[in-house]
């Protein structure tokens, strides 16, 4: 008997100890997740009451051209971003992981802008990207070259919110790679080595297979990270011009905070996530399988 009441009260002091996390759950996940789910079927614009409406929302999303524009602009961003990205990063890392001088200086100067507020970093890129009074614009006159509307042109504007995009993020994926090139045993280059190999060969033979697990951690992360794309577009562009960089979280943001469309808004955002993971799962198989 005295056994059963010691579990019993270990049990009650592990509830206790859990209870923050089950109110944090229940309250900023479970609850606006459920809640999501009953406005699909809603028609509500927060002021007045909740009117049911059915599946009208789906048909409405099925007839929506600006959301699958906005689709259409994100899997843009995606494919200039990841590949871009992950080259990047992995040029970086393997650089970063020679013996150079300040290469712990060199490490952090490269993760910085990972901590810095995403709208500072860019309201620094509009100044980079304007016009007339714009740093890449100033070399280019410089050079004797004519300016480029960098984000005010729509052939231009979501390729360079890429690039911005690229330059923020890419400290995290250095990182990633840097910890699985430490990884790869090193008598797989010292036996390269005494083959005869060279640089390039011990990279592509040795450091990316060596990389394969990092590399599905990366490209799965910049896609998750690449969906979610809303700061850039949002402060920098508003989604023009001519929508050519409204992507699908600032589209569904509109919705919601902007028309007062808050049961279409989370019909989107179901389908959406939805359309995300399946992204992820056929992206996860596809690297698995090469």
């Amino acid at each position: 008997m005295k056994v059963f009441f010691k579990i019993r009260g270990g049990n009650k002091s592990g509830y206790l100890m859990s209870m923050p996390y089950i109110l944090h759950f229940s309250f900023f996940v479970a609850f606006p997740l459920i809640f999501s789910f009953i406005l699909i079927f809603h028609k509500w614009n927060i002021i007045t009451p909740m009117e049911f409406v059915g599946m009208r929302n789906f048909e409405r999303l099925f007839q929506d051209i600006q959301f699958f524009k906005s689709l259409t602009n994100t899997l843009l961003f995606l494919v200039i971003h990841i590949p871009l990205q992950i080259v990047a990063a992995l040029l970086i890392a393997v650089l970063l992981n020679q013996k150079i001088k300040f290469r712990g200086l060199f490490r952090a100067l490269f993760f910085l802008p990972v901590v810095v507020s995403g709208v500072v970093i860019t309201i620094l890129w509009m100044q980079l990207y304007a016009n007339e009074t714009g740093v890449l614009n100033l070399v280019l006159h410089k050079l004797g070259f004519e300016g480029i509307p960098w984000i005010n042109d729509p052939a231009y504007a979501m390729p360079s919110i890429a690039v911005m995009a690229t330059w923020k993020n890419v400290g995290l994926y250095v990182v990633l790679f840097l910890v699985g090139i430490q990884n790869i045993p090193k008598s797989l280059y010292e036996a390269a080595q005494t083959d005869g190999a060279n640089e390039v060969q011990k990279f592509f033979y040795i450091t990316v297979p060596g990389l394969n697990n990092t590399m599905i951690l990366v490209v799965i992360l910049s896609t998750i990270g690449g969906f979610s794309l809303f700061i850039e577009p949002f402060v920098m562009t508003a989604g023009g011009p001519l929508n050519s960089t409204l992507s699908a979280i600032l589209y569904i943001y509109n919705q919601a905070f902007y028309f007062g469309h808050m049961g279409y808004a989370a019909t989107l955002g179901f389908a959406f996530a939805f359309f995300v993971l399946i992204v992820v799962l056929i992206q996860k198989k596809i690297v698995e399988q090469n």
